[in-house]
């Protein structure tokens, strides 16, 4: 092991202290601009709120018919009904998160709330989503469980990483000041 100067040590522990600061505060800046753009939502009023495709928001293509929640739960997915004519041959289709948008009106007033869900796809696209079935719901499920405990195990092994790291460079810095 190398010998460090004190110089040296101190500038290790300045690194390692703020950039744990600096980890904690983006994560912190993180989830407070995720707070101020997704807002609170109401799933009731979600329920049936017309679906629109980003090419075309002032045309309605279907509606809100079950809002699809994590193991977390957060928001995973929106199945849509459309398809159809007349109501008559519509399909339940999934739109993971990340393809749609929630664009609020009144919502300054719970009993006059409004939502429109903008779909970033086309007709095309729309209808290349997965039908939302039992097929399908199995198979979601399984995956999202799967992933979920991937997930759990790997944060798990970047703590248990992270901490032995730190407490090495924490030693190292130690042995250094006492040399010197």
């Amino acid at each position: 092991m190398q010998n460090l100067s004190w110089k040296q040590t101190l500038g290790v522990v300045t690194l390692a202290a703020s950039s744990v600061m600096m980890s904690q505060a983006a994560m912190a800046q993180d989830d407070q601009d995720s707070q101020s753009r997704q807002g609170l939502y109401s799933a009731d009023e979600l329920m049936d709120a017309d679906v629109y495709l980003s090419g075309q928001k002032d045309d309605d293509v279907g509606d809100v018919e079950d809002i699809l929640l994590g193991e977390d739960m957060s928001v995973q997915a929106l199945v849509v009904e459309a398809g159809g004519v007349l109501d008559m041959g519509d399909k339940d289709f999934v739109v993971k998160k990340g393809d749609f948008t929630v664009e609020t009106q009144h919502n300054d007033d719970l009993d006059d709330i409004e939502y429109r869900v903008v779909v970033d796809m086309d007709k095309d696209e729309l209808k290349q989503q997965p039908e939302y079935d039992n097929d399908w719901w199995n198979q979601a499920r399984k995956q999202a469980a799967d992933a979920w405990e991937n997930t759990k195990q790997g944060a798990s092994s970047a703590w248990h990483d992270t901490k032995s790291a730190t407490s090495n460079l924490l030693d190292d810095a130690s042995d250094a000041i006492d040399n010197n």
